[in-house]
Parts: structure tokens; sequence; C-alpha cells
């Protein structure tokens, strides 16, 4: 599910923003994009990340900055140096292979670890860092609301989006029933014609290869699976849990069904009944990808 929430704060001379973004994916793959001097801070923020979500490709920016109450702060022109030479190898390394990078930044630079430094820096850094972590409960909070708004709104579509896979699987049925005099015409018209045609074969063994083209052509059980798809993803809708993983997996069982019943349809109206019921599941397969 795609959501976004961002957040700001201050306290104890620093400032800071939180962004945390989230689009479709079908497994969870995390991006957390944090300040390198503040340590402490990624492995808490992965996992509280991992335990809310399950799905989706999801990105976490944290950026920190001083503010006036940090005017001790004083530059290490040594680790100035060593930055700005780092900087140097890796922008001519890039022209080397043909890139062009973004000029770095002051505010960029002097984020670097070491490059300012004040007075009690790990222990600042360390408070600063538990500060953070309790602040990102509400950012992950409200991420999770919009989650959560955008899932409502989603089942509302699966749900009908199920109930047309329901009245195309009745149609299919009721179009299988009505193709049945029509095949049995057939069978008879194939038997006479083999009958008429073939000297000396056996009638009853021309009639158990006809019954056998019968039963490969019958869609009950075809019928009788998609509506217990039909049921399965409804639970399932109703569950109001993680449940992409599986209705993806349904999607899949309803197309295999439609798919057999296509193949078996030898009549115009049940084909195309067929061919829509494939149209509304390829649908709810394309939403289901946005299911957490």
């Amino acid at each position: 599910m795609t959501a976004i929430a961002t957040a700001q704060g201050a306290r104890d001379g620093h400032a800071w923003s939180w962004e945390l973004r989230g689009v479709n994916g079908k497994g969870l793959d995390l991006r957390l994009r944090l300040p390198d001097w503040i340590e402490g801070l990624e492995a808490p923020l992965r996992a509280r990340l991992t335990a809310a979500l399950s799905r989706g490709n999801v990105t976490l920016t944290l950026r920190v900055r001083a503010d006036g109450a940090q005017g001790d702060a004083a530059l290490d022109p040594a680790a100035l140096d060593r930055a700005l030479e780092m900087i140097r190898q890796v922008e001519a390394r890039a022209l080397e292979k043909g890139l062009s990078l973004a000029p770095a930044r002051a505010a960029d630079i002097l984020g670097l670890r070491g490059v300012l430094d004040a007075p009690g820096t790990n222990e600042a850094a360390t408070t600063l860092a538990a500060t953070l972590l309790e602040d990102f409960e509400a950012v992950l909070g409200a991420f999770g609301e919009m989650r959560a708004a955008e899932g409502r709104a989603l089942r509302d579509v699966l749900d009908g989006q199920v109930d047309e896979i329901a009245r195309l699987t009745d149609a299919a049925a009721e179009a299988a029933e009505a193709r049945a005099p029509e095949m049995a015409e057939g069978f008879r018209n194939a038997l006479a014609r083999v009958l008429d045609n073939a000297n000396g074969a056996d009638e009853q063994r021309v009639a158990q290869e006809l019954a056998v083209m019968a039963v490969k052509a019958d869609v009950t059980e075809e019928i009788d699976r998609l509506r217990a798809h039909v049921g399965a993803a409804r639970e399932l809708l109703a569950q109001g849990s993680p449940v992409g993983r599986k209705l993806d997996f349904l999607a899949q069982e309803f197309n295999r069904e439609a798919n057999t019943l296509c193949s078996k349809a030898q009549n115009k109206r049940l084909t195309a009944v067929g061919l829509e019921l494939k149209s509304a599941i390829e649908q709810m397969r394309e939403q289901v990808q946005n299911v957490e």
C-alpha cells in the first residue's frame, strides 16, 4: 500500500525531520537513510518497521541539524580535509565512469562524522538517539493509519470484484447447464457418423469413448472450485489482517480454473462468460498487489 508520514521535532540543541514513505511491493524492502554520526538508530528502527509491516518498498529518511544551542561547536580542520579529499576522489572516479554527480553541499559535509566537533558529542548523540526513537513512534503510527485507510478503501473495491467473480461463476454454471442438450445432441450425431462410416465398429466401445469426451467437457468441478475460492476470498477480506500474499495466491488459483473452464467450453455463451471471468480475475489480481 502507498502511504507517507512526516514529522518535525527539536530538543537539546538539535532539530530533525522524519519522512516515512511506502509504495507497493511483493515483499518488504526497507531503506533507511539516517545520519551516520548518530549511533544506535538503525537496528531498532528496522526492527520496529519489520514488526509493523509485511509488504511494500519503504523508505525512511531522517535529517538532523544543530540549532542555535550548538553555537560552541567548532570545525575539525583535519576531519574536514579528509572529507573533502574523499569527495574529490569520489567525483573523479565518477567522471572516469561517465557519471555526473550533484555538487556536495556544505550542510551535507558538516553532517559527516567528526567534521563538526562539539563538547560532549558522544554523550549528546546517545541522548539524541533515545529521543529520536521515542519520537519515531508517532511517525510510524501516522504511517500505519494512512495505510489502514487505504486498506479499507481497497477492501471495498475487492469485495465488489469478488462479488462480480461470484456472479460470473453462477452465469457459467447456467451456461453449462443450458448447453447440455446441445452437447448431448452433438455426441449422438458423432456416434451416428462413426457407426455409419465404420464397418464392424464396436458400438459399445465407441459409446465409451464418447462418454470420456463428455466427462472431459464437464465443467462442474471448475465451477465448484471457483465457488470455493470465492468463499475463501471473502473470509480473507473479512479477517482485517495482512492477507496480501494469500490473496495473490488465490487470484492465481482463480485464473487457473477460469482457463480450464474456457478450454472446456465448446459453447459460445460459456466461452463468453469464461472470458469475462478471466477479465474480472485479472482486475482483482492487479488490486491485490496493493494489499498488505
